[in-house]
């Protein structure tokens, strides 16, 4: 019976599709209830960002708090205005596009149509200019922000801060338009709703090459073992991941845009689904590898399942979504494994959670969605992966070469918060160590 509820509803989304696609313009009301939701989406990427602040702070140790708090809120404010400025001409580059599906650019700056043209007229009128844009710029801090993690308590603050806005500005943006931009990847039928790879995996490989190339924190590998650096707060660390779980159902929900009522409760169930199976899975790994279940692992789990859905939130089966979920809680842990092993620091585990299981996500699409095929889906992750990998490198080349990338020994052992920002988190907590 559930077989043949799932098959009648994927049936009805994709003549639900079809209809939209060829209809030039929705009633007003629908029009208006439309942005309604894609804006309360907004909202909820919004809120996705106190949730990464959470996390990552919780995740590290109290001496460089100020420093990664500082760093998640700045990213907002360069996610925004860099995507105001080339940002959003750059991923929808509509007509403008300079080389047929590869690179698009409709200009500096927000150009909106005048009046009817930016609303009721605008993309056949489903939702306006203005909604258009403010969605997709809270993604793009989204990108950077996962970088965040995987380079934390011992960059440079300055460097932090070229780096995203050149990436955000730049990569995300280009990057994105292939798919979402109805780019060369749209044309071969490569499919990310909502960003397993378009956002995700492109912060992932870029926080992926800054890890190695800042290198491990002093005394995180001594003799060859890796050596333990418990965060300062697993309360603020299990908040953060709360706030990140609520924060996605808007990530997910609104990348449908349309207020569909089943299409976006769809989205929400599966969301929900990959995300408890992949607490759950990650816990009984964790358990089962360690002795004991563990709530770094536990909560990198749920954010895994999480990751994972992105991609196919609105093209997979119930039960897929779960096993998305389940093998995705399984992945993150053996994930944190394989990069301590190969002696790349990642403080909050951001490479296993945002970039395997990103890419892992994207796969899935191929794999579970009947629409869907494996291979444009790898080629997607490739020519993604190749392209992040290199511009990333380049910029934290750069930047290593100019202003420096990496702190001293000494400010590192201090401590980000004081040496950076000569501030405390918490103060008079601040206890100066050569450890």
């Amino acid at each position: 019976m559930r077989a043949k509820f799932i098959f009648i509803f994927s049936a009805l989304m994709s003549a639900c599709a079809a209809r939209a696609a060829d209809m030039e313009s929705v009633s007003a009301e629908m029009f208006t209830v439309n942005n309604l939701w894609i804006l309360l989406g907004a909202i909820l990427v919004f809120a996705m960002h106190p949730g990464f602040a959470l996390l990552e702070t919780g995740l590290c140790r109290a001496k460089n708090s100020v420093n990664i708090l500082a760093k998640n809120i700045i990213t907002v404010a360069i996610g925004l205005l860099t995507y105001a400025v080339v940002g959003f001409n750059l991923m929808y580059p509509g007509e403008s596009w300079l080389c047929g599906g590869v690179l698009g650019f409709g200009g500096f700056g927000l150009s909106s149509p005048d009046g009817a043209a930016a609303a009721i007229e605008y993309n056949g009128g489903k939702y306006g200019y203005w909604t258009d844009f403010i969605f997709q710029g809270m993604f793009a801090a989204t990108c950077v922000t996962i970088v965040s993690g995987a380079v934390a308590e011992r960059i440079k603050f300055s460097a932090y801060l070229i780096f995203a806005a050149l990436y955000a500005s730049l990569v995300y943006t280009v990057v994105g338009s292939w798919g979402w931009g109805g780019g060369w990847l749209s044309k071969i039928g490569f499919y990310d709703l909502a960003g397993s790879t378009f956002v995700h995996s492109v912060g992932g490989w870029a926080a992926l090459v800054g890890a190695i190339m800042l290198g491990p924190r002093f005394g995180r590998y001594v003799d060859g073992k890796a050596r333990a650096m418990p965060g300062s707060n697993l309360g603020f660390a299990t908040l953060g991941v709360f706030l990140l779980w609520f924060g996605w159902f808007g990530f997910n929900g609104a990348s449908v845009f349309t207020a569909d009522p089943v299409m976006v409760a769809y989205v929400f169930t599966t969301t929900a689904l990959s995300a408890a199976a992949g607490l759950v899975s990650a816990m009984c790994t964790s358990w089962v590898v360690q002795k004991k279940p563990d709530l770094s692992m536990m909560l990198n789990g749920c954010l895994a399942g999480l990751v994972g859905i992105t991609a196919g939130a609105d093209c997979v089966s119930i039960t897929s979504s779960c096993v998305i979920g389940l093998i995705s809680g399984v992945v993150v842990v053996f994930a944190v494994y394989f990069f301590d092993k190969l002696r790349i620091d990642d403080p909050v585990g951001a490479l296993s959670v945002h970039l395997v299981c990103g890419v892992w996500g994207t796969l899935a699409v191929g794999i579970f969605s009947p629409a869907h095929s494996i291979l444009p889906q790898i080629a997607g992750i490739a020519a993604v992966g190749l392209t992040s990998v290199i511009s990333s490198f380049a910029i934290f080349y750069l930047i290593k070469k100019s202003t420096g990338l990496r702190v001293s020994k000494n400010e590192e052992l201090k401590g980000l918060d004081i040496s950076e920002h000569a501030m405390e988190a918490y103060n008079g907590f601040q206890i100066f160590t050569n450890e």
